[in-house]
């Protein structure tokens, strides 16, 4: 999977409170959390975000609680990928089981900056920033955890195995 786009850039420790408030639980609804997705760390993200747009973090990218809302508000948001230089762990499962594509590469983390063009190899684990002519390295996913993101999540995912199997 090729992924291309600008991004918006963040710090380190960015909490699931800080990329959908706690504020706005009280829905469920895609289109609705992704109006307020970052907001609280850039109050116009939402409004200027584009569809394919990348966000690029420091270490520990959606720590804080296991709400599966916060990669729900990114990816309806449009962001097409995470970078960040680390992420806490049930983030990156969840962002895994919506098919959101993470990347883990400290050194993009550092590198990349807001509004620079950078194109992704999903599946090889490149991260190249066309805007500095810099590549960088993430660990690429496994064969299965490539394909539950290629369906567009864990539950697409399943439904395909099992439309296979009858």
């Amino acid at each position: 999977m090729i992924i291309q786009g600008k991004t918006h850039t963040f710090g380190n420790d960015i909490d699931t409170d800080v990329i959908i408030p706690a504020r706005y639980l009280n829905t469920f609804d895609p289109k609705e959390l992704a109006l307020h997705c970052m907001e609280d760390a850039d109050p116009n993200f939402a409004k200027q975000v584009k569809p394919g747009d990348i966000i690029v973090a420091g270490k520990n990218f959606g720590c804080g609680s296991s709400r599966e809302h916060a990669p729900i508000a990114i990816k309806a948001a449009g962001v097409s990928a995470v970078i960040a230089g680390s992420f806490a762990r049930i983030f990156y499962r969840n962002a895994i089981n919506i098919g959101l594509p993470i990347l883990e590469s400290p050194e993009a983390a550092k590198s990349i900056e807001a509004g620079d063009e950078i194109k992704i190899d999903v599946d090889k684990g490149e991260i190249v920033n066309l805007t500095k002519g810099e590549t960088y390295r993430a660990a690429s996913f496994p064969p299965f955890m490539q394909e539950i993101i290629a369906a567009g999540g864990l539950m697409p995912y399943v439904a395909r195995r099992v439309r296979q199997s009858v």
